[in-house]
């Protein structure tokens, strides 16, 4: 039995309904809890070869209708992240604008992000992004630089920031103040001094969740 099929083995429709009115019933679901489908997984992903990517399979999780195989996905990359590289970035945005929703995009852009710490050419490609049509696309390059802590790229975030100013989309100005957020644990100056510079054309949402810890 492959992990498709182990998977499916296990589906649950009465935690399926429940699972997918959380996410909206954007989705449908096996039925099967994180902890129970990483219980599942374990062996199968204990056995991933770490210094390839297997885009095949990563692309067979994601045609599958069932959320779970999009997580099992993102388990799978998780194992062999070291293993990305720049020229894995078009694949990561194909992901990115398909079956998108927040719960694989935070995922998603942690790939990008490190991918674009090891990788400094792909900064301006995230440049890139942060003016493309699709706003997922652009909620990644305001995201990808979350972990980067004092290492931040100040020069190409103040840049994405201010691309995405003037925007009614809830998720891009939930993303410009969680990044800011976040970034204000390592800088509070920085930030305060963002706020001050640009706060009048932020959403108040922007503003209110980039203040919280200043």
């Amino acid at each position: 039995m492959d992990i498709f099929d182990t998977l499916r083995a296990a589906a649950n429709k009465e935690k399926a309904v429940s699972m997918s009115a959380y996410m909206r019933d954007q989705f449908a679901y096996l039925g099967i809890p994180t902890p129970e489908r990483r219980e599942l997984s374990k062996e199968f992903l204990k056995g991933v070869d770490k210094k390839t990517v297997d885009w095949d399979f990563v692309f067979k999780c994601w045609e599958q209708d069932e959320r779970e195989f999009q997580y099992l996905a993102v388990d799978y990359l998780t194992k062999v992240k070291k293993a990305l590289t720049a020229e894995d970035i078009p694949k990561l945005r194909g992901l990115i604008v398909s079956r998108s929703w927040w719960d694989t995009i935070d995922a998603l852009d942690a790939f990008v992000g490190d991918i674009a710490f090891r990788y400094p050419e792909v900064r301006g490609e995230m440049l890139k992004w942060s003016n493309d049509e699709n706003f997922w696309v652009r909620r990644t390059a305001i995201d990808h630089q979350l972990a980067w802590k004092d290492k931040t790229d100040v020069k190409t975030f103040e840049k994405i920031l201010v691309n995405n100013f003037g925007q009614t989309e809830f998720f891009i100005n939930k993303a410009i103040g969680w990044s800011l957020r976040e970034y204000s644990k390592t800088d509070a100056d920085w930030v305060r001094g963002f706020i001050a510079k640009h706060g009048d054309k932020m959403a108040k949402l922007s503003v209110k969740e980039a203040s919280k810890y200043i």
